[in-house]
């Protein structure tokens, strides 16, 4: 029988040990508290206390009396097997002098302090085993007695009561801060201010799961066929040398998880996303779906060393992946509804400019000319600014017809000419004029269309390259018999016995295989005027 003179301290020790233990609620510091408590009752040299994951393997290993040369020497923890494993199968305490001796004993891994003396106490919650407590001795050490089994198991279960309230205290933190992440990221889905919805989610995501970084990945394309993925938002350690970068999707936990359409983790799949993560990392990616289409991934880090995702971690993972669908849908709803908005705004202005501005300055045309025929005097002065009027009308006509929504198809040779003269505009002093007069789009299509664009192309490009021109005016002009492009710049013009380019000769093919005609030469204005025709050889459905 044991000593009770030798048990009363244990006891007293065990005693004073549960407020320590009890009155922790961060679930960390309890584990610490509870093996270092469990090593100083049973005079152990080494202890450890393994938290059992779902797998039944270990998810956290909380370990004293090795110092950290010897934990970096070992190299990777425990993860459950041999006698570890067997208190994890069997549920019940084991008690051994000599643990090389047990069959069960998968011996130590290099580097490993030899141990011999060992004692494993199941440590259940409720009606669940959370974890064990291992606790051994060195060679040549006192056995583990059958009192300090007792002890251990007690302890124990003081410790189960402490695991429960402090998981509980976390779980309900844990809400708490869920909930109010999930708060403020619906504050900025409904918000109608600019806000980046998917970097509030990011950070939202890093304020509640314990991560290094947190990305939402996008498909980008392929490149020679291979997919590629795009880092859209990223949060954490690096982000912002992330953001945007492209890699191919073969083999990275995004791209599993976009393709499957199901979560990805480096615990069942691996490698992970070492593109973006130098060194090894612990890694889980949720596709993010809008219905049954995925659009991308939420992929969260964290260092390799740290605990593994917990169930409820996945859980709200999985949550604020749904959450990141909703977002990229609403910000491609939002830019659909701006460029509607768009539209519409322009297309407002067109009708002003057609019902109010035009109708104006004809009715002004009209008045100037009873004037003049009132006043022969001022005939000729009067008629130039009709002129003008007319100029301007035309111009005011182009600039409607670039406002109002172009049709599906993009085919209408206005629209064709108008992006040429936007694709010119960056190599001139000032966007060139572009006006058209007739019926340009019911009367030029196909291969003559084709023929047109060209022109102005070539005669933009040459006024881009040779002329050094401030002004470049283009005029489009169809009638029942010929389609006439005239490009004028007030340019250096053309020097005297300049040869003809290969673009300015090939205008002139163009023109002579239709029975039309080319040239260009200088302009009232000291420029170069380059004039292109064609007839209408047949009407052409626009």
């Amino acid at each position: 029988m044991p000593d009770p003179d030798a048990r009363e301290p244990r006891l007293r020790r065990l005693l004073d040990v549960v407020p320590q233990v009890i009155g922790e609620l961060e679930l960390d510091h309890v584990l610490e508290r509870i093996i270092e408590a469990a090593v100083d009752l049973v005079s152990a040299r080494w202890g450890a206390l393994g938290v059992i994951a779902p797998d039944g393997t270990l998810e956290r290993f909380v370990h004293v009396g090795m110092a950290p040369p010897e934990v970096v020497a070992i190299g990777h923890l425990p993860e459950g097997h041999g006698l570890l494993g067997a208190v994890i199968d069997t549920g019940e305490a084991i008690r051994l002098p000599h643990l090389a001796d047990d069959p069960r004993s998968v011996g130590f891994p290099a580097h490993h302090p030899h141990m011999d003396a060992f004692l494993g106490v199941p440590i259940r919650v409720r009606d669940t085993v959370f974890g064990n407590l291992y606790l051994t001795n060195h060679d040549g050490g006192p056995e583990f007695s059958e009192e300090d089994q007792r002890l251990v198991g007690s302890l124990a279960a003081v410790a189960a009561i402490a695991i429960e309230n402090a998981r509980l205290f976390e779980e309900q933190v844990r809400r708490e801060r869920w909930s109010t992440a999930l708060a403020e990221v619906t504050a900025a889905l409904l918000s109608e201010d600019t806000v980046d919805v998917l970097a509030v989610l990011a950070e939202r995501v890093a304020s509640v799961i314990d991560s290094e970084l947190v990305c939402v990945i996008v498909p980008d394309g392929d490149d020679d066929g291979e997919p590629m993925l795009r880092v859209d938002t990223a949060r954490g350690a690096g982000a912002e040398e992330l953001v945007g970068r492209r890699y191919p999707a073969a083999d990275t936990l995004s791209g599993r998880a976009i393709e499957s359409g199901a979560l990805a983790s480096t615990e069942t799949d691996s490698p992970g996303e070492s593109v973006l993560r130098d060194g090894p990392s612990a890694a889980i990616a949720l596709p993010v779906r809008a219905g049954e289409l995925v659009l991308g991934a939420l992929s969260v880090y964290r260092r390799a060393e740290a605990p593994r995702f917990t169930d409820a971690e996945r859980a709200m993972a999985a949550e604020f992946a749904q959450q990141a669908g909703i977002a990229i849908e609403l910000t491609r709803g939002r830019a659909d509804r701006a460029r509607l908005a768009l539209v519409e705004e322009r297309a407002r202005i067109a009708r002003d400019l057609h019902d109010h501005v035009i109708q104006r300055l004809f009715g002004t045309g009209l008045a100037l000319q009873a004037v003049g025929a009132r006043s022969p005097e001022a005939a000729e002065a009067i008629g130039e600014q009709v002129d003008a009027i007319d100029a301007a009308i035309g111009e005011i006509r182009t600039a409607i017809f670039a406002l109002a929504p172009r049709p599906g198809s993009g085919s209408s040779l206005r629209h064709r000419v108008l992006d040429v003269a936007t694709d010119a505009a960056p190599g001139l002093a000032n966007p060139p004029l572009v006006t058209f007069a007739g019926p340009v789009d019911l009367l030029v299509g196909g291969s003559l269309a084709d023929d047109v664009v060209a022109v102005v192309r070539e005669c933009l490009a040459n006024a881009a390259r040779h002329a050094r021109a401030t002004r470049v005016e283009v005029a489009v002009t169809v009638d029942d018999d010929a389609v006439v492009v005239t490009v004028d710049d007030d340019g250096v013009g053309m020097p005297d016995g300049a040869r003809r380019a290969s673009g300015t000769r090939n205008l002139e093919e163009r023109a002579h295989r239709r029975g039309g005609s080319f040239e260009v030469g200088g302009n009232a204005s000291g420029g170069t005027r380059a004039r292109w025709t064609a007839p209408v050889a047949e009407r052409s459905t626009p």
